[in-house]
């Protein structure tokens, strides 16, 4: 079973974008795909179908859907919406990632 944290932050935007959206009752569907040079790039939204082999996974009162691939990558990640350069963002907090590098001060709560 694939394990996801996801930070206060992030949760409250994730709910406050179902809200916006008119999408309640629908999961985040994240979606992890490898580039050429081996990173990965992200991709979010919410998604009213589950595929043969989605696995989903709650936390913090955030229900996500990822495919079999993306649920390996996942694996440990964490999810969290921070300010970069004046601007809010998701980011992901990931240890599968070939670039990814421990942050040196850690938002997570």
């Amino acid at each position: 079973m694939t394990e996801i944290t996801i930070t206060k932050a992030a949760a409250k935007q994730v709910i406050h974008s179902v809200e916006e959206s008119n999408a309640v009752g629908l999961p985040l569907r994240i979606a992890i795909k490898t580039h050429q040079n081996g990173s990965f790039h992200y991709q979010m939204g919410f998604d009213d179908q589950l595929d043969e082999g989605d696995e989903q996974v709650q936390a913090q009162g955030v229900l996500l859907v990822l495919d079999k691939e993306s649920a390996i990558k996942a694996n440990h990640m964490t999810l969290d919406f921070v300010e970069i350069e004046g601007n809010m963002e998701f980011i992901f907090i990931n240890p599968n990632d070939p670039n990814y590098r421990p942050p040196a001060q850690s938002s997570l709560d």
